[in-house]
């Protein structure tokens, strides 16, 4: 099996949690680099060949939320969050930066390993789906380089974003509640998590130039969810 795919950059400032997370994590063989601060997080990022992120928000010398800001500009990894901050809006928040999960503190560290495989599990099935290539008239989402034109000019999505343009653009005229767009595009549904689809939507249509009160692209199916322009060709 390739290595690469089982290292993990844990990244957290309390001992006592990084030392028992270390232990569980490479009891189930996975290959750990542990860091105390987001300064070597980061160092460590950018030369190692890390499969997945366990990131705490709150950190000595750059913030956890910083770290994961720098990271997502240049990578999809999956990041799992932890946090001792157990508000749904300050669940939304960490979501929305980026993080594809979120763990509570105190939580166990079973239940951590048990996300970080499902995570990678899900990360290997996207990368043997995402194969193909959609376009729409002056819309092309090209899903093996995860990039998406509009009119001719490249778009800055964020991985959720893409995640949840290719999600409704395979299937045109489809209506997806919410709750089923959380768990396609996050893995994962709770509480609360519905509104982050809303706000990707909304930044969605503003990155598409879609007017929401004449939609060419994303339209609202009210009570229920949001369906991909049933008008739409692909070429």
């Amino acid at each position: 099996m390739d290595k690469s795919i089982r290292r993990i950059l844990l990244v957290e400032d309390e001992k006592a949690i990084r030392e028992a997370v270390e232990a569980y994590l490479v009891r189930e063989d996975y290959s750990v680099t542990a860091v105390a601060d987001g300064q070597q997080a980061l160092a460590e990022f950018a030369e190692g060949d890390y499969a997945l992120i366990v990131l705490d928000l709150m950190l000595p010398k750059i913030s956890g939320e910083k770290v994961c800001q720098v990271v997502r500009d240049v990578s999809d990894i999956p990041i799992i969050m932890l946090t001792a901050k157990g508000g749904i809006e300050d669940r939304i928040v960490g979501l929305e930066l980026g993080a594809d999960d979120y763990l509570i503190k105190p939580f166990s560290p079973r239940e951590l390993v048990a996300r970080v495989r499902a995570l990678l599990r899900r990360a290997r099935a996207e990368e043997k789906l995402y194969g193909e290539r959609i376009e729409f008239d002056d819309l092309i989402i090209d899903i093996p380089s995860r990039q998406v034109a509009a009119k001719g000019q490249l778009l800055d999505l964020t991985t959720s974003e893409f995640k949840l343009l290719v999600t409704l653009g395979r299937y045109p005229g489809q209506v997806y509640t919410r709750s089923e767009l959380v768990e396609k595009v996050l893995g994962y549904d709770f509480e609360g998590y519905e509104r982050t689809i809303d706000s990707h939507v909304k930044n969605l249509r503003s990155k598409l130039g879609d007017d929401p009160r004449n939609p060419r692209w994303l339209f609202t199916v009210h009570g229920v969810g949001y369906r991909f322009g049933d008008q739409a060709e692909r070429r």
